[in-house]
């Protein structure tokens, strides 16, 4: 495969274009047809076929694909590359990652590959992909899928394909089992993606009165991209909720794996906060339970008193879906919550991977367990003040090694007992970038993004905002020094000099506006 064709020529029709940066560290994305082609993508079926060969005995696979204008074809072009391979297909058809992740354990199938862009704007695709039941791949897997299909790695085999006709009431149906006693108004927002045709009909199956907001299948995304973090969905819901009286708002993403929630009031209930109610709720029932959290989760959870007086263990652990996961399959937990809005739940509540609807049923039997309104229930927990999850670029090659030297400075900083707002830094957790705590319960966290050029800083305090902020102050006093001087010093001294006199007056300007 190259990495770089001109469409409508003859080498673009006969030749595998595949971008290199394509594989992520938990699933696969480009741009179609500028980064891969359909000959691309039957060379990553034939790679991921003898992936599958090489790990087990039964080299079989689910396949599902989501809707959007392209994602047939690309499926189809992958079944080509699997079967080639050697692998036996599965085709679920239309479907939502959920959906194809519940037919692994339903048909009794090792693998999976779902065709789907998530929430991306029209033009990417990708594969979620995995060999094990419930998981998808990693760093690690993705790494050996990319080594073999960038270098042709691959053994002819002799496949099959079945069809598996209307395999989603069969997943539609197992999720209805789930039946609430009172009677809540929801909103379910779809943005037009494919949960349109799952979510407003399982919800009203457990029992839910549902107003629908853009369910109707439409792959050109005619309002908004069907994202529960993108604000203007989250204002259409929000306005709905409100317009009926609804008792709450939910957001599914594009391929039905996340859900946003919106209370009673039209106020968005950030992931981490609804993980925590949930884990309250379900810590009654299930004492000595182990939930699973990312780094980026609010503190609350390790002294919630909820999950102390039911001998409840929190574990904070790498973002991203895929990491998730697989901790939560690792330490057997009950339940893992992202704060991007994947939830994972275990035996008796599912099999450990991210269902938005499942967790969507999860909240409404949390508000079914109680006489108050989801906003009443919110307002039971301590107040945070909390940071947006801001993204600074840097560049690909660069941010692991700046995340290192800071993570260096930070831990100088707790053996020297340096303060910060008058604090010292008591607990340091390093499973994913740095994430460094204070007594008080605040903290602060610096990793670099698993998908983009860029480093994710976030920071919490119960305690005030301006704790909050001098915690970010810190942050932002770290990475101006690495700029400085090892970014730029390198450079030639006199053009070192004047790019340290642009940044500085940059740095003055952006303080006026922030003081403003």
């Amino acid at each position: 495969p190259v990495s770089n064709l001109v469409p409508n020529t003859p080498e673009f029709e006969n030749t595998p274009q595949i971008t290199p940066t394509g594989f992520r560290e938990y699933d696969a994305r480009w741009l179609f047809p500028t980064e891969i082609n359909l000959s691309g993508i039957q060379a990553l079926g034939f790679g991921l076929g003898n992936v599958l060969h090489e790990l087990t005995d039964n080299p079989s696979l689910v396949v599902g694909h989501d809707y959007r204008s392209y994602s047939q074809s690309i499926k189809l072009a992958l079944i080509t590359g699997l079967m080639t391979a050697g692998a036996k297909v599965h085709d679920i058809g239309l479907a939502l990652s959920p959906t194809a992740y519940f037919a692994q354990y339903e048909l009794d199938v090792p693998g999976v590959a779902m065709v789907t862009a998530s929430h991306n704007e029209n033009g990417w695709t990708g594969i979620k992909m995995g060999i094990e039941k419930g998981l998808t791949h990693c760093k690690d897997e993705m790494s050996e899928l990319k080594d073999i299909v960038l270098n042709k790695k691959f053994t002819n085999g002799s496949g099959s394909i079945k069809e598996i006709r209307e395999f989603n009431k069969i997943y539609i149906q197992e999720l209805s089992k789930n039946k609430i006693n009172k009677k809540i108004k929801v909103v379910a927002a779809c943005g037009n993606g494919t949960a349109g045709i799952f979510a407003p009909d399982i919800l009203r199956q457990i029992g839910c009165e549902v107003i629908e907001l853009d369910c109707n299948l439409d792959w050109t995304f005619p309002k908004y991209n069907p994202n529960p973090e993108d604000l203007e969905m989250l204002h259409e819901i929000a306005k709905a909720v409100k317009e009926n009286n609804a008792d709450i708002g939910f957001g599914f993403d594009g391929d039905g794996d996340r859900v946003g929630v919106i209370d009673d009031e039209g106020n968005e209930i950030f992931s981490d906060k609804i993980g925590l109610l949930i884990a309250r709720n379900l810590s009654n029932k299930h004492n000595n339970s182990k939930f699973v959290v990312d780094v980026k989760s609010t503190g609350l959870y390790s002294n919630d008193k909820v999950l102390i007086k039911n001998k409840c263990e929190t574990i904070y652990w790498k973002t991203g879906h895929s990491h998730i996961k697989r901790k939560v399959n690792n330490e057997k937990a009950l339940a893992g919550f992202e704060k991007s809005g994947h939830f994972f739940f275990n035996q008796p509540l599912g099999y450990g991977y991210d269902d938005g609807i499942n967790s969507a049923i999860q909240v409404c039997h949390l508000i079914d367990n109680q006489d108050n309104k989801l906003s009443e229930i919110i307002n039971q927990l301590p107040k945070t003040f909390q940071s947006p999850t801001m993204a600074p670029f840097c560049e690909d090659k660069e941010k692991y090694e700046v995340v290192e030297d800071i993570k260096k400075e930070i831990e100088k900083s707790k053996k020297e007992k340096i303060k910060i707002d008058n604090q010292e830094i008591s607990e340091i957790l390093t499973v994913n970038g740095i994430r460094f705590s204070f007594k008080d319960g605040s903290w602060g966290l610096i990793r670099a993004s698993s998908n983009k050029p860029s480093l994710v800083v976030v920071t919490e305090s119960p305690t005030s905002d301006e704790r909050k902020l001098k915690i970010f102050y810190f942050i932002d006093d770290l990475l101006k020094i690495k700029f400085i001087f090892v970014l730029l010093l390198p450079l030639t001294e006199a053009y070192a000099e004047d790019l340290i006199l642009i940044y500085v007056n940059l740095l003055r300007q952006n303080l006026k506006k922030f003081l403003k």
